[in-house]
């Protein structure tokens, strides 16, 4: 039986996956810091997109894209802003996503949030 970890790795890989063969330059996969964990980070066109991947078996708990709550969305936005200090590009265009999978159904929801929804 797989763990937990083990399959949110094959789902990353095959979001990763859809990142690329949609032009997108992978900068990062799991970056992690204090504030928080962001899952990928993806850039095309000038504009660095963070991307969280979510799998749900069944909607038995929700949708994965339910599962992007307020809490968790702040950690992202959190690492984001660690990302973009490090890198010195804290004036680069961003967006938030999620890509989120339900069995083998994937739907990709672009601009998540913006940070003035999350009290930024």
């Amino acid at each position: 039986m797989k763990n937990n970890r083990d399959i949110g790795d094959k789902y990353e890989e095959k979001a990763t996956a859809i990142l690329i063969s949609n032009n997108y330059k992978i900068l990062e996969r799991n970056y992690r810091v204090k504030a928080g964990e962001i899952d990928i980070i993806a850039e095309k066109n000038g504009i660095i997109v963070f991307v969280e991947v979510k799998y749900r078996k069944t909607l038995k708990f929700g949708s994965g894209l339910e599962a992007v709550d307020y809490k968790k969305i702040k950690r992202i936005y959190n690492a984001a802003r660690v990302y973009l200090t490090l890198k010195n590009k804290l004036y680069s265009k961003i967006r938030f996503d999620c890509i989120s999978f339900l069995g083998e159904k994937v739907t990709w929801t672009k601009n998540l949030a913006w940070g003035d929804e999350i009290g930024f």
